[in-house]
């Protein structure tokens, strides 16, 4: 299963984004770990999503605004 699947199958999915939409790392991080995600996982995807969100969809047009 995607993390976004994790996400929505636990009602994350909005809470997911509105932390990348105030580029909040930690809330990030502590949300991923609620799907099953270890916290040194989390981490870098949260990272990697904040320091090039063009190269991810979704992340890249709210993280813009």
């Amino acid at each position: 299963m995607t993390v976004n699947e994790r996400l929505f199958e636990t009602g994350l999915f909005d809470s997911w984004y509105e932390s990348a939409k105030k580029r909040n790392e930690q809330e990030m991080v502590d949300i991923l770990c609620k799907v099953e995600i270890s916290e040194h996982q989390a981490s870098k995807i949260v990272r990697n999503i904040l320091e090039d969100p063009e190269r991810y969809d979704r992340a890249t047009q709210i993280i813009r605004f």
